[in-house]
């Protein structure tokens, strides 16, 4: 047990740093230290109003993300509501609502689950839940 324990703390003060990396790439539009996902990774979207979500690879996600940080450039992500879960010492699951704010105007809103796992001492997001909220 004392292990899992030192292992949410670690994954913790990472996962601290990849919202610290969010919050840079949405001033400077780079999204370098974002890429953070395993090379089977997918996201599932849900559109709120759609029945069955959209599902985007790697390649798509990376894109997506890069054409997501520019567009919003100079507006702040915030991750509220964070609620962190290690399965094991090796597998982790964060739960948050995501909300792009720009001159104190929501832009944006999506419930947002994050699977993480660690492979070669790397932690790797390998896949992604999101839905928009209206």
């Amino acid at each position: 047990m004392v292990l899992l324990k030192e292992s949410i703390s670690e994954f913790t003060m990472m996962h601290d740093e990849f919202i610290s990396d969010w919050n840079l790439a949405m001033i400077s539009g780079d999204t370098t230290k974002l890429e953070r996902m395993a090379e089977d990774y997918y996201v599932a979207f849900f559109d709120g109003a759609k029945d069955k979500p959209v599902f985007y690879n790697k390649e798509d996600a990376l894109a997506g993300m890069k054409q997501s940080v520019l567009h919003f450039q100079g507006a702040n992500k915030r991750f509220e509501n964070r609620v962190i879960r290690l399965k094991d010492n090796e597998n982790a699951v964060v739960f948050y609502e995501q909300l792009i704010v720009k001159k104190e105007e929501v832009l944006a809103r999506l419930f947002t689950i994050e699977y993480w796992q660690l492979s070669n001492e790397k932690w790797m997001i390998i896949r992604e839940t999101e839905e928009r909220i209206n």
